[in-house]
């Protein structure tokens, strides 16, 4: 088995997130086809001013996360052929990051208006608190508490954005 290159680590690197970030992308696309088309229901009419304000905060937050999970596609086509690999793929890790917290608070909140649309503002709380801490477990406890596990198998830092970028 040949050993990769630097450079073939950072292509790899980019390939492996691009894939990522198009799981991401569809969720945040679909979420966020949803917000832009609720206030034409009609229903519509009848939410609280609470609910009219919870629908901002994840309409707004949907639209930062498509941004933010889009622009590693931009900075790649602005970057394009000056071998800033290493430059992209650590903007692209962070802007993955933040695209990924802010479709957190986009589907935790969207969660909220529709629950608190049909329910009790009580029981809708407690269903979207559930909801945040089921994300946050599966976003960024579970992965958080993996990076120390299996120290001793194989190393694969390469695979880790953080360890190539010394973050």
């Amino acid at each position: 088995m040949s050993k990769e290159t630097e450079k073939q680590r950072w292509q790899r690197n980019f390939a492996d997130l691009l894939q990522e970030l198009r799981v991401a992308q569809t969720g945040v696309q679909i979420l966020f086809a949803f917000l832009l088309t609720l206030p034409f229901s009609n229903g519509f009419t009848r939410t609280s001013g609470f609910q009219k304000d919870v629908y901002i905060v994840a309409l707004l937050s949907a639209a930062a996360s498509a941004a933010m999970i889009i622009s590693p596609v931009a900075f790649h086509r602005a970057l394009f052929r000056q071998g800033r690999k290493p430059e992209l793929v650590r903007f692209a890790h962070r802007m993955a990051s933040g695209g990924l917290a802010f479709m957190l608070i986009s589907m935790v909140s969207a969660v909220l208006l529709v629950t608190d649309f049909v329910l009790h503002r009580s029981t809708a709380l407690i269903l979207t608190a559930v909801t945040a801490v089921w994300f946050l477990t599966f976003w960024m406890f579970l992965p958080f508490l993996r990076r120390g596990w299996g120290d001793d198998d194989i190393d694969d830092d390469d695979d880790d954005p953080q360890v190539l970028t010394g973050d």
